[in-house]
Order: structure tokens, then C-alpha cells, then sequence
């Protein structure tokens, strides 16, 4: 898992604990954690997307599996 998500998904943890605390404790401020958490999880969503997409561009370009047995790619 890339570094970067990884991150963002602890981001995102925290940010939903942050957002039960301050609901059960009757603050409006959970409202707010709760947009950092959508917000983290959507980055952690990117990152992990970008590693893949990486990653099979880079085994098609050295063929690796993702490679077609008819010859090269478009």
C-alpha cells in the first residue's frame, strides 16, 4: 500500500473517532470532521488508484502480465 494512502486512511480513522466524540458530546463541530473524513477517504481512494494505474502501466510496458499473447498494445 503506498505510503500517501496509507496515510489518508489514518487520516480518515481518526477523523470518524474525531466525529463520534463531538456528536455524543452534543457539538456540532462532528460536522466538520465528518467532511475530513470524506475528504481523507477520497485521497486514500486516489492514491491507491494511482499506485495500480502505475503499476500496470509499468508491467505492460516491460511485458509483464498485463501484456496481450497477440502482440503489442495500441
Amino acid at each position: 500500500m503506498p505510503r500517501l494512502a496509507l496515510y489518508s486512511l489514518i487520516v480518515c480513522t481518526l477523523a470518524v473517532v474525531a466525529a463520534v466524540v463531538s456528536f455524543v458530546q452534543g457539538s456540532r463541530l462532528g460536522i466538520v470532521w465528518v467532511l475530513v473524513a470524506g475528504l481523507a477517504s477520497n485521497m486514500a481512494w486516489y492514491y491507491l488508484r494511482r499506485a495500480r494505474a502505475g503499476r500496470v502501466a509499468t508491467d505492460r510496458s516491460s511485458g509483464g502480465p498485463g501484456r496481450r499473447a497477440d502482440g503489442p498494445t495500441g
